[in-house]
């Protein structure tokens, strides 16, 4: 019979596949479908928090927020599955994820590649890596700590996919 702790292990695995998929179709599909209709567009900024984070002359914080809270799974994520790498390793991760996500974003033509995301991204998954912190306060375990977030992250993860698929259905 499997333990609790490798069941555990299996649902945030297969709930981190979850994410990543969905984390791909947002930032790269922009959730679109069919995908003949995604933007064409190819652009770098390397300004951080210049042209493509100002909208009407002010900065838009909630492209920034939003791209803050889509990357705190993923420290959520990888504190569970990736328990013994160091905080440097795991931050390094959460990056290169990012920067891929912006440069293929760049390849394929299909957004604009900026170092607002990449920043705003990171920081969305050190915040991640924070809070899976607090949680092992609360949970004054690993084993309870981690039971804990597998629970909100199945309950997100049905929410986000209902969302999804809404949007699929609407459109």
């Amino acid at each position: 019979m499997e333990t609790k702790k490798g069941l555990q292990e299996k649902i945030a695995k297969g709930l981190a596949i979850i994410y990543v998929v969905s984390l791909t179709w947002i930032i790269l599909f922009k959730m679109q479908f069919p995908f003949e209709n995604l933007p064409q567009i190819r652009h770098i900024n390397l300004v951080p928090f210049a042209e493509s984070a100002v909208v009407n002359g002010k900065i838009d914080f909630d492209e920034i927020i939003g791209n803050i809270l889509i990357f705190i799974p993923a420290g959520l994520y990888l504190n569970m599955l990736k328990r013994n790498w160091s905080f440097f390793k795991k931050v390094g991760l959460i990056a290169g994820i990012s920067l891929s996500y912006e440069v293929l974003q760049y390849l394929f033509g299909i957004g604009a590649t900026d170092i607002t995301d990449l920043i705003g991204n990171t920081l969305g998954g050190v915040v991640g890596l924070g809070m899976y912190r607090l949680f092992l306060k609360i949970g004054k375990t690993e084993a309870q700590a981690n039971r804990i977030l597998t629970f909100l992250a199945s309950i997100g993860t049905m929410l986000m996919l209902s969302l999804l698929l809404l949007l699929i259905v609407m459109n």
